[in-house]
């Protein structure tokens, strides 16, 4: 049997297209929760000594106490369908995580959990990405190309677009949206920090990864895995 096209109709054009909206069972909330757990837990020591080279050398710390909070809460989040588990886990990373990357990471997951919500609990994958991509956007009042998360989030996001309008099939799409997520962290190295601590730096950020990028690169390729794996016979 042939798989199913990454996107519904809506958003691949076709009327009569197999749709892949994103569901709310608690094995895969479980799954994606485990997986973004774990990426932070076995990466911290590394975030923060890449934050040390360009901020304040938190990163790590601040994205593990998140982390750890959604992991204490794990038998609630995941009884919960995946716009409110998404929601709860933004508003304890929000509660929990320090810094910038609180605020952020949050807003990311709160809208889109209601986006999720809006759409009656299941939405197009797509549409989640551009509200949660929108919230970083507002609540840090930046853009991509500044040496931020978004130099990760935004090419996720186009990428996953670009598979809809291609047709691919879900493991192709996702397998283009994990490139577009390394290649956008590889793209911050270059780049001049204008946003946050770093750039006080101004030249000096510039040959470093950002931090923000890389925890965002990190936790995109571990829930595309989970969401791969959960997809297996």
């Amino acid at each position: 049997m042939r798989e199913a096209s990454a996107c519904g109709a809506h958003e691949a054009g076709d009327e009569n297209g197999p749709e892949m909206t994103v569901p709310s069972e608690t094995d895969l909330v479980a799954r994606l929760l485990d997986a973004g757990v774990d990426a932070i837990r076995v990466n911290a020591d590394m975030l923060s000594d890449l934050d040390r080279a360009i901020g304040d050398g938190d990163h790590g710390v601040n994205m593990l106490r998140g982390f750890s909070a959604i992991a204490e809460g794990r038998e609630a989040l995941t009884a919960l369908p995946l716009a409110s588990a998404l929601e709860a886990m933004g508003t304890l990373l929000v509660m929990n995580v320090g810094g910038a990357s609180g605020p952020l990471y949050g807003s990311f997951l709160l809208a889109m959990g209601r986006a999720a919500a809006t759409a009656g609990g299941t939405a197009p994958l797509g549409k989640l990405l551009e509200e949660g991509v929108a919230a970083v956007k507002k609540r840090g009042r930046s853009e991509r190309g500044e040496k931020t998360m978004l130099d990760v989030l935004v090419p996720v996001q186009l990428a996953w677009e670009q598979a809809c309008t291609d047709g691919l099939e879900v493991r192709d799409a996702i397998e283009r949206v994990k490139q577009a997520a390394k290649e956008g962290l590889e793209s911050t190295r270059p780049l001049q920090a204008t946003k946050g601590r770093a750039s006080y730096l101004r030249e000096r950020s510039i040959g470093h990864l950002d931090p923000g990028a890389f925890s965002s690169c990190l936790l995109v390729h571990a829930v595309c895995d989970a969401f791969l794996e959960s997809t297996k016979p």
